[in-house]
């Protein structure tokens, strides 16, 4: 198990490089969108992983290797935080602020819904 934990954290960290990248090198949004659309993606997933396992008991290690291995590499709460400690510092309140609204409002509508989705 912690073999597979590990390299599903490992395929989750290098898909959000991936999707970071790819999002930031078309994005010209006043603030870091890589992480939001990471983020946001990783509650939505979590949010279908648990209530799929609310209406599935006794798949545990699925859902740990899905949960915490692969989503736990894949989401990036401190990159996050670092963005918007990056915006506060170079002067830019406004876009921190907003950043950090987004983050917090999109995932919880993302987690809600990914729940809704899969533990009908």
């Amino acid at each position: 198990m912690i073999v597979l934990l590990a390299l599903a954290g490992g395929l989750g960290a290098a898909s959000r490089f991936t999707v970071d990248t790819w999002v930031a090198r078309r994005s010209r949004a006043p603030f870091p969108l890589g992480t939001l659309v990471v983020n946001v993606t990783a509650c939505l997933l979590l949010g279908a992983v648990v209530g799929w396992a609310l209406t599935h008991p006794g798949h545990g290690g699925v859902r740990a290797v899905l949960g915490v291995g692969f989503l736990g590499g894949y989401s990036t709460f401190s990159t996050a935080s670092v963005e918007g400690a990056r915006l506060l510092l170079a002067g830019r309140g406004a876009a921190a602020a907003l950043h950090a609204l987004v983050m917090l409002a999109a995932g919880l509508v993302a987690a809600v819904a990914g729940l809704w989705l899969t533990s009908r």
